[in-house]
């Protein structure tokens, strides 16, 4: 057990500890008295800075799992200038309160009252137009966030916080990845669910909720603050309810189940949320290259940094199953890491005050085939992907103007399609009764476009490993879990260097043209012969590419149905709702066809 002087000096002397602007000053004289530090009941260690806010959590072994870094307000109000997490798998991320900020103009004078209208009038005007109780608006946009001026021009800006890949672990390469609703961060007083979920990096969301408890924390030493859930608008989920209950103990006044009522997004905010006392705590063990989740003595998960599958190691469920059987058993003081490759040993270290066991279940195996893993998805060898980029495999969007590459403009036209063939009894019949599919270049969403519900022949190609490799794990789960993995052999990924078009016909395809080919007629025209070629008699083709396309099937037995610029399409109004200067591909479009 090292002294607190070693903890301290240990902690100093690692230079990951303190990587943010402002306490980087604070290390150089730094002694105990003027960053006063306590270690917890699970050995985690917290510094504090002169503000006396937190400043730095560690694991029991000095391992910094996140950083805070705070500022003053002329009139001595204290705020949070910017936050550093650290992922189970190596990755850091970036908070920055207020990070994101949108912005609305309105012209009021329209309106004969106008020169009346006060900041109340705005927010009544919002509740309105919102569909939301005056409380949440009065809540969420303070006085500064709604100007009036004299002239009948109003602008109100809506603050977020906003996160970020921090691609070497500092702010100097930091790439936007997601947002919230904008924080208390000084006085914790309701509990948050981020938008984009989807783009966030894996354990971005638990490494949050770690930051919020220890805040909550120190700032409700004696008496517990009860929270609720709160945004504009709320976006409840299973996930979400997961979260909060890792950290946080539900209960609902009126005695509902807190699940249901949590649920029903107008009545979230009813669920009461006290601190769990028994939150998950985290331990980072470099000499296995891995993180422990541990949860009132219990195993939650280990991630493995050089692991390529980018998936953690969690316990089997009552059934047995784990995520593409990649299991976490702990026996004999030992934990054992269970996939179809291998099993690894690691003797149990006592710090990290594991106490319960869990013990392989009858007819389980250490490890399997190949063919009954995710990785029989791909008959000629998975692709090489490095456990950065499969942990990383996820969409991430531009916060301003910049336009949204091929991968992340993908979910906008899939979902579009998904949503049409739905309300077209024709299409839906047509789409139900194919048997041989090809989906190519729609890497970022394979899963979205595969169908579960009978054997079929699916082939997927594609060009991006990483998202390849996540969505047949996706896809293996679900079979796994519905007891179908008989139908794997119903799915073939390919890599496009392998896949050459002719070989096989099919009922449905769905074809991303790349952006780099919207100005090369002739490389369009070579592959709509392709697809043309490779569609039966009357099979359907959904295709997202340029605007010129009509006149570019011009005699090529393809028939169009629809299409549309994807920027005009819901989806994207949606994502505009998140992130309004969101920009596509000016001639992005989507487009479903038929072989006469």
């Amino acid at each position: 057990m090292k002294s607190e002087s070693a903890i301290f000096s240990s902690i100093l002397q690692n230079p990951a500890s303190f990587t943010l602007q402002g306490n980087r000053a604070l290390v150089t004289n730094a002694s105990p008295e003027s960053m006063p530090y306590k270690q917890l009941d699970a050995g985690h260690v917290v510094v504090y800075g002169p503000l006396g806010r937190r400043i730095l959590m560690t694991d029991p072994g000095g391992h910094p799992l996140h950083e805070c870094e705070w500022g003053e307000h002329a009139d001595g109000t204290v705020h949070l200038v910017s936050a550093r997490l650290y992922l189970d798998w190596g990755q850091w991320v970036g908070l920055k309160p207020g990070g994101l900020v949108n912005a609305m103009n309105l012209d009021l004078t329209t309106r004969p009252d106008w020169q009346t209208l006060i900041r109340d009038d705005l927010r009544m005007m919002a509740s309105r137009a919102m569909g939301v109780a005056i409380e949440e608006v009065e809540f969420f946009y303070a006085d500064e966030d709604l100007v009036l001026d004299g002239t009948g021009q109003a602008t109100i800006r809506q603050r977020k916080d906003a996160f970020y890949v921090l691609k070497d672990g500092t702010w100097d390469r930091a790439q936007f990845m997601s947002c919230m609703s904008a924080m208390h961060w000084a006085t914790i007083d309701y509990l948050p669910v981020v938008e984009l979920f989807k783009s966030l990096l894996p354990g971005t969301g638990s490494a949050a909720f770690e930051l919020i408890r220890g805040l909550y924390d120190d700032q409700n030493p004696q008496n517990p603050r009860t929270l609720q859930y709160r945004g504009i608008p709320t976006y409840p989920s299973a996930a979400a309810f997961g979260l909060f209950g890792n950290f946080f103990t539900a209960t609902h006044r009126g005695g509902e189940n807190p699940f249901a009522v949590f649920m029903d997004p107008p009545r979230s905010h009813e669920v009461n949320w006290l601190p769990n006392p028994h939150p998950p705590v985290r331990h980072v063990d470099p000499q296995h290259r891995m993180c422990l989740t541990v949860k009132q003595g219990n195993v939650v998960k280990v991630t493995k940094t050089d692991d390529a599958s980018g998936l953690p190691f969690v316990p089997p469920n009552q059934q047995g199953f784990a995520p593409c059987g990649k299991r976490v058993i702990v026996d004999t003081g030992h934990l054992f890491l269970d996939d179809h490759k291998a099993s690894h040993e690691i003797a149990l270290q006592p710090g990290w005050s594991i106490t319960h066991q869990v013990e392989r279940q009858a007819g389980e195996q250490a490890d399997s085939s190949k063919e009954t893993s995710w990785e029989g998805f791909f008959p000629d060898g998975v692709p090489a992907v490095s456990p950065r980029e499969a942990y990383s495999a996820v969409l991430l969007y531009p916060e301003d103007e910049t336009p949204i590459d091929d991968l992340a403009s993908q979910p906008f036209a899939a979902d579009f399609l998904s949503d049409f063939v739905e309300q077209d009894q024709r299409l839906a019949v047509q789409v139900g009764q194919a048997v041989h599919i090809l989906i190519h270049g729609f890497d970022g969403v394979i899963g979205s476009l595969l169908a579960f519900d009978r054997p079929r022949s699916t082939t997927v190609v594609y060009s991006r490993g990483a998202y390849a490799q996540k969505h047949a794990q996706a896809a293996w789960n679900q079979l796994a879990r519905s007891n179908r993995l008989d139908r794997q052999e119903s799915y073939r990924f390919v890599s496009e260097e392998t896949f050459h078009y002719g070989a096989s016909t099919y009922d449905l395809m769905y074809v991303w043209l790349p952006f780099a080919s919207y100005d090369d007629p002739v490389v369009l025209q070579d592959r709509l012969r392709q697809i043309s070629k490779a569609l039966r008699p009357n099979a359907l083709a959904f295709l997202a590419g340029p605007d010129s396309l009509p006149s570019i099937v011009s005699g090529l037995s393809l028939d169009i149905a629809f299409g549309d610029l994807v920027a005009n399409l819901q989806p994207f109004r949606m994502h505009q709702s998140i992130l309004p200067k969101a920009t596509l591909h000016p001639r992005l479009s989507v487009w479903i066809v038929k072989k006469s």
